[in-house]
């Protein structure tokens, strides 16, 4: 029988934790699972001496260069006191490693483990602590740039609605509403005074899942997976949209966007012309991330991605928009 080659695969954990003794030297391995099989593949290994986790990207899905700015990045933001989840050298001090997977070519980072748990709904306190680290890790990143994308209007949305094209028909009343969205939000951004707007680089899936909290006193973040140049409040309205879909008292999410502001401002300003354009911001990357589902339906989305979906996805991200009192 003829070799049939593999979209993706997903690769033995135990095997996984017995290269990563050897090329990392680590301790005995106790323990090693699969954490979570999504945009890349990520495996939690246990040793007798710490936990880590490996990632290994899904093929063609970040080149070399692309996971090199990444990981300079988080060794920076580690360096200056940020609690993210930073990746470690093999013992050649190598940081990315190439793995022969059924596919082809896949790379593959061991990070440090993030303690904690995943708050969906998290606390004022949480929320505050987030508006903190937030900002400490924005300090650091403002006025700076990295070799990956730049997130416009054009590279968030509408390359997001032109990707959404080939899966969903233009005729689509989820379609009509993200093509009035994509034009409002073109309109947003390029009208902004960029004189009053901060920019540099961004993390862009600051949410739940990708934040280890610990014992409410410590916010660890990691998956900077999309991490690129842009306007900071994309930062502050993608989180902020999160905890108002995941907050059923919307009186309470009132103070607990209150409380995030109160931490985020207790380090660094924000103009109010980026608080004007922090909906559009959740919206924006809410958007974006349907050209993702798209883009990746063979590997990642095809058992969720579908018409009703789609209704649930924009019905959602309009809700936000509601609140904030933005009709689209």
């Amino acid at each position: 029988m003829n070799h049939i080659p593999a979209l993706s695969s997903i690769l033995c954990p135990e095997h996984l934790a017995t290269w990563a003794e050897t090329k990392y030297g680590l301790s005995t391995c106790t323990q090693t699972g699969i954490l979570k099989t999504g945009i890349n593949h990520n495996y939690s290994i246990q040793t007798t001496n710490g936990n880590y986790v490996l990632r290994v990207y899904f093929k063609d899905w970040k080149t070399e260069e692309e996971i090199a700015e990444e990981l300079k990045l988080l060794h920076y933001l580690n360096e200056n006191n940020v609690g993210v989840s930073y990746p470690i050298k093999d013992l050649e001090q190598q940081y990315i490693q190439q793995i022969e997977a059924p596919e082809g070519l896949r790379y593959a980072v061991l990070f440090s483990y993030a303690e904690g748990e995943n708050i969906k709904n998290p606390s004022e306190k949480v929320c505050r602590l987030l508006g903190k680290s937030m900002a400490e890790m924005h300090q650091l990143t403002a006025h700076k740039s990295i070799d990956r994308k730049t997130y416009t209007s054009d590279t968030l949305v509408a390359w997001a609605y032109d990707t959404a094209l080939s899966f969903f028909p233009e005729s689509n009343p989820e379609m009509h509403y993200f093509k009035r969205a994509k034009e409002l939000i073109h309109e947003r951004f390029t009208s902004a005074d960029p004189t009053k707007l901060r920019s540099g680089i961004v993390h862009l899936d600051l949410w739940y899942d990708n934040m280890a909290v610990q014992n409410e006193d410590r916010i660890t973040f990691f998956d900077f997976d999309n991490t690129g140049n842009g306007w900071l409040f994309l930062d502050i309205g993608y989180s902020l949209m999160l905890i108002f879909k995941n907050e059923p008292d919307k009186e309470l999410f009132k103070r607990k966007m209150a409380a995030f502001y109160e931490g985020y401002e207790s380090i660094t300003g924000i103009s109010e012309e980026e608080k004007e354009l922090v909906p559009f911001g959740g919206l924006a990357i809410w958007l974006h991330y349907t050209g993702i589902h798209v883009q990746r339906f063979n590997d990642f989305t095809n058992h969720f991605l579908s018409n009703d979906f789609l209704k649930f996805w924009i019905h959602t991200v309009n809700e936000w928009m509601k609140y904030n009192r933005i009709s689209i």
